[in-house]
């Protein structure tokens, strides 16, 4: 299938025939003319640009293509129905119309969180999954446009590490902001105001009122929303980030001087976590406190007395499972204690659960747990835990091979589990059964390479054409590490013997 045959009727066509470079090019191009119309404040253009993409069959194929292909593929709604097969997803593409549109109610689910308490999430039907996905193509170009340039959450091509890294240039100085507001928000996704969300985001006010209003079921029980974006819904997370995008401008329309008086405000935000910085106590609880409240009210939101609090930097702050404060005039960013201890549990719950798996299945289950933590933690100082790290899960896998044979003795035992590898001894080492040159190691933490992150650029745009090669310019550098960490020996794979 050529370019010219992208918008044909959907039963003209297998899902396996789709031309997908085609049809994301015929996407891109449409949010591009909606991101140039967004910055010349044309909002009808904006409108018809949004109804011809929503409409078009490039649109709803990649949407289908989004929610068959991510990793709640395999969760149904409460119509129990999955889209799992090609004729299934064929269909669906017919099946996305504005026209006699009925969202049904969210699946609700409860989440444990840390401290024992849950967290409600709702799980759209696949169709509307797909809807929402649709609309969210065309929605994403403005949001992206809008957004402020300080807010890294839940957006394409940012990252913890972009918030990270902007807390650094805000606080590592010494003439940098010494006070830090830790402003936490009640509920944010729970409490959001229907009637804020309808009246201000630019999105098909029919659709997304239906959204708001489907309600959930739970336990077989109906129940109506009366406030917030369901947690789980694809759409969800923009809609909760252009909810907060404006708070950068609202202070700098109520502190214009900010720079010239010294005031050292800076506002980094990670979804609904955000900071922002103040040169003292005294003024951002008296001035920028009022400014913040003032502006989550209007939303629907109010921020949480227990947890937020105005801390001074030598005390430190965590922020993003990372602990951020300053030793003698020094600004170290470490792994928080709290995030330390939830990881290790976690990887103690699972050597615990796999106490008669095969050795191999349970290096396999533990290898993504460590790597993608260390990788999480590897742009700040993080070396030494992770020294640590290792230690604690050698000793808890030490205890669980010797509860294997406890009639064996422990040069046995070191001997079937753990290998020398070159000049390391004591490696968590398996042999694979199907080829016996080969062997599954397990990640060591401490070999993951720390190296600082270079942060985005606040006003890139990935939907601009006018920074398409600063993103690929991106992308490529973020390639080249990926590989470099991918060819250690350490990171897990398989190896000869």
């Amino acid at each position: 299938m050529n370019a010219g045959t992208v918008a044909c009727a959907p039963s003209d066509f297998g899902w396996q025939t789709i031309n997908w470079v085609a049809v994301k090019r015929q996407v891109k191009k449409l949010q591009a003319r909606i991101v140039k119309a967004t910055q010349d404040g044309k909002r009808g253009k904006v409108k018809t640009l949004q109804w011809l993409l929503t409409h078009s069959f490039s649109g709803k194929t990649l949407a289908v293509k989004r929610v068959t292909e991510n990793r709640g593929k395999n969760t149904p709604g409460v119509d129990k129905i999955i889209w799992n097969t090609s004729k299934a997803k064929t269909n669906a593409i017919a099946s996305l119309q504005r026209r006699g549109y009925k969202p049904l109610p969210l699946r609700r689910v409860l989440i444990p969180k840390k401290k024992g308490t849950t967290r409600p999430l709702g799980i759209p039907t696949m169709k509307d999954r797909a809807m929402q996905a649709l609309y969210l193509l065309a929605l994403e170009p403005v949001a992206e446009t809008t957004a402020d340039r300080h807010s890294y959450g839940f957006r394409p091509e940012r990252s913890a590490a972009d918030a990270g890294e902007q807390c650094f240039h805000c606080l590592s100085k010494g003439n940098h902001a010494q006070w830090v507001l830790e402003a936490d928000i009640k509920a944010c996704f729970d409490t959001i105001s229907h009637e804020w969300l309808i009246d201000n985001i630019p999105v098909d006010k029919t659709i997304l009122q239906k959204w708001l209003k489907a309600g959930f079921e739970y336990q077989k029980q109906l129940f109506p929303t009366e406030a917030g974006t369901p947690q789980g819904g694809i759409i969800s997370p923009v809609l909760a980030n252009m909810t907060l995008d404006g708070l950068e401008y609202a202070l700098a329309k109520a502190f214009p001087y900010s720079i010239k008086k010294g005031l050292k405000m800076n506002m980094v935000r990670y979804a609904d976590d955000l900071i922002i910085t103040g040169h003292s106590k005294e003024w951002l609880q008296e001035k920028v406190m009022p400014v913040l409240v003032t502006f989550l009210v209007k939303r629907g939101l109010t921020l949480s007395p227990e947890k937020t609090r105005i801390t001074h930097i030598t005390e430190g702050f965590d922020f993003l499972g990372w602990n951020i404060r300053k030793y003698n005039g020094k600004l170290l960013m470490k792994p928080s204690k709290a995030n330390i201890k939830a990881h290790i549990l976690r990887v103690r719950e699972i050597i615990k659960a796999n106490k008669t798996a095969k050795q191999m299945n349970l290096i396999g289950q533990l290898n993504p747990v460590l790597r993608g933590w260390a990788n999480y933690h590897r742009h700040i100082v993080a070396k030494k835990t992770f020294s640590k790290i290792d230690t604690q899960v050698w000793s808890a896998l030490w205890r669980w091979a010797k509860r294997r044979h406890p009639n064996k003795s422990a040069r046995w035992v070191k001997a079937k589990y753990f290998k020398t590898r070159g000049s390391r001894d004591w490696m968590f080492t398996a042999i694979d059964e199907s080829n016996k040159h080969k062997k599954l190691s397990l990640v060591l933490e401490a070999d993951t390479p720390i190296k600082r992150h270079v942060q985005i650029k606040g006003m890139a745009n990935p939907h601009d054409p006018v920074w398409t090669r600063y993103f690929e310019a991106r992308r490529n550098k973020q390639r080249t590490k990926s590989t470099h960490r991918c060819c250690r020996v350490p990171q897990g794979a398989f190896v000869e013997a």
